[in-house]
């Protein structure tokens, strides 16, 4: 089991930063947001998609749906670039994991402060590796957490590419094909209830975490 070497911040430095990090995240989404109106948004998209995977905490998501909203006849062609830099980020993070981790890795989990999730992933690694990332690319859970841990584990890199581009790639696709096929309704809605929207998928991702800390004990 890996343990962060004794350098986390004390009780009162954690809690200060703790009510940082919302108005972080919140300044994070909306720059990341501000890409989708530049001439770079789809590069931004797959930039994005690819520092995800590996160590930036917005998920692509919230990108991935503003341009398909925008133009939804491109809606797969987003979903493609989205998941093709998923991918990419992934064997970044798996690499990170591998041959970086006390430079890089240990680094990342320490910001996040995700050492119980990490071992919690890391033993899941030993049961079913495949199965363990293609969960990981459907859930809010960090997916940068599954592709370092699996550098560290050193399963197998093509399971890894396999698995992420098989999750990765039915997430976005996903939501893609939501709003092609539903067009203005789905539309409509998800410009009505973004902001809310956006809401859960934090809620959501806060539910991962203690998902994952319950399950590891």
């Amino acid at each position: 089991m890996y343990k962060e070497k004794g350098n986390l911040p004390e009780s009162g430095a954690s809690a200060s930063g703790g009510q940082r990090a919302p108005a972080l995240f919140r300044r994070l989404m909306d720059w990341t947001l501000g890409w989708a109106n530049t001439p770079y948004a789809t590069l931004s998209l797959f930039l994005l998609a690819m520092a995800e995977a590996s160590f930036f905490p917005i998920p692509p998501d919230v990108l991935l749906i503003a341009l398909c909203i925008s133009i939804p006849g491109r809606a797969f062609r987003y979903a493609l670039v989205c998941s093709v830099g998923s991918v990419l980020g992934g064997c970044l993070g798996y690499l990170i994991g591998y041959g970086l981790f006390e430079a890089v890795g240990r680094p990342i989990i320490n910001f996040y402060g995700l050492w119980d999730e990490f071992n919690y992933v890391s033993t899941r690694y030993n049961e079913n590796a495949f199965l363990a990332v293609v969960v990981a690319g459907f859930t809010p859970i960090p997916y940068k957490l599954f592709t370092i841990a699996a550098g560290v584990c050193k399963i197998n890199f093509l399971t890894l590419v396999l698995a992420s581009a098989l999750s990765r790639s039915a997430r976005f696709f996903a939501e893609g094909a939501l709003i092609y096929f539903f067009g203005e309704r789905v539309k409509i809605f998800i410009e009505r209830y973004f902001n809310i929207l956006s809401v859960v998928f934090v809620v959501l991702l806060v539910l991962g975490y203690v998902a994952l800390k319950f399950l590891a004990w």
